[in-house]
């Protein structure tokens, strides 16, 4: 049974951390104020937040470093990452995987925080939440109140029922099926298989998402996850928000049917059109809680993420 973090309470100190790529620091700099003055929480900064290595927001050792430091400082009661873009996968290895069994907390992030994501509830059971970054989401200008709201969920008990009152949503394969959430951005999936963090599917409900990928892209990338045999062992598809992931030439096929014909094939319940991932609004989701898709009714609910025990279930949250 997946372990729930705690939730946290007005004036609790959070961590913020770059694991990936170097957020754009005016857009960190306005997440953080969000977190501070609409949340009531105090922030300490990563040692290795505004470091720039390329590609990477500092080099791998540093990245690990405020990683670990996040988890054994028993102050910060969660761990939210600035950014996304590339680098977590090459971390995943050197993460000492009982620090974070031993400090449970809040970890919050997405894109290219999938993988890790996926390595620490594999490994370590925890309950982690997929939603948008500081930098690249929240600390946008005109960033979506509806994205600012769903961090509520991380002070009380917030159970998600998704239907169409929030958006339009396809039924690609029907059933009713449940499972703990699994997943993220499928490029991030596809990265885990051969690895010792190869995502475990069976049983699960399977999040994907992704952005600029071609059709063709997303069809290598399903058929893998097909052919490792991961639709099939998973009991059912949730399909959340693949960002301008539309063909550049004129023959090809759409990406709703790259998508038919896969759930088709794996002949799991599946339904596309959930704003999860890259767009706005960005509804955030807690990984490794129970959920339920019903395709019948269009509607996938999600058990609450956190435990309310030393948590601010009664406090007030704009």
């Amino acid at each position: 049974m997946p372990q729930k973090p705690v939730g946290l309470k007005i004036d609790d100190t959070v961590g913020v951390i770059a694991p990936a790529s170097p957020p754009n620091q005016d857009s960190l700099e306005r997440g953080i104020q969000f977190l501070e003055e609409s949340l009531g929480l105090r922030v300490k900064k990563g040692r290795y937040l505004y470091e720039k290595n390329g590609y990477l927001a500092g080099n791998d050792s540093e990245r690990l470093e405020d990683f670990h430091n996040m988890f054994l400082d028993d102050e910060v009661k969660a761990v939210f990452c600035g950014g996304g873009g590339y680098g977590t996968a090459r971390i995943a290895e050197r993460i000492n995987f009982e620090i974070v069994k031993k400090h449970p907390k809040i970890f919050w992030g997405y894109s290219d925080i999938t993988f890790l994501h996926t390595a620490i509830r594999q490994k370590c059971g925890l309950v982690t939440f997929h939603g948008p970054m500081l930098a690249s989401d929240i600390g946008k200008e005109g960033a979506s109140p509806v994205s600012k709201q769903f961090f509520n969920q991380l002070f009380r008990e917030m159970p998600l029922s998704y239907s169409e009152e929030i958006s339009p949503l396809k039924v690609h394969f029907p059933g009713i099926v449940s499972g703990e959430l699994t997943g993220g951005n499928l490029t991030l999936i596809t990265s885990t298989l051969g690895t010792d963090f190869e995502i475990e599917t069976e049983g699960k409900l399977l999040l994907i998402e992704d952005i600029n990928e071609e059709p063709r892209a997303i069809d290598r990338m399903l058929n893998q996850l097909y052919m490792a045999g991961k639709l099939t062992a998973a009991s059912g598809i949730v399909v959340a928000d693949f960002n301008n992931c539309v063909p550049e030439r004129d023959e090809s096929l759409s990406l709703d049917e790259v998508l038919t014909h896969y759930f088709g094939q794996a002949g799991r319940p599946a339904m596309s059109g959930f704003k999860i991932g890259h767009c706005s609004p960005h509804i955030s989701v807690p990984l490794g809680a129970r959920a339920e898709l019903d395709t019948s009714k269009k509607e996938l609910r999600v058990e609450s993420g956190i435990n309310t025990e030393g948590g601010g279930a009664d406090d007030e949250q704009s």
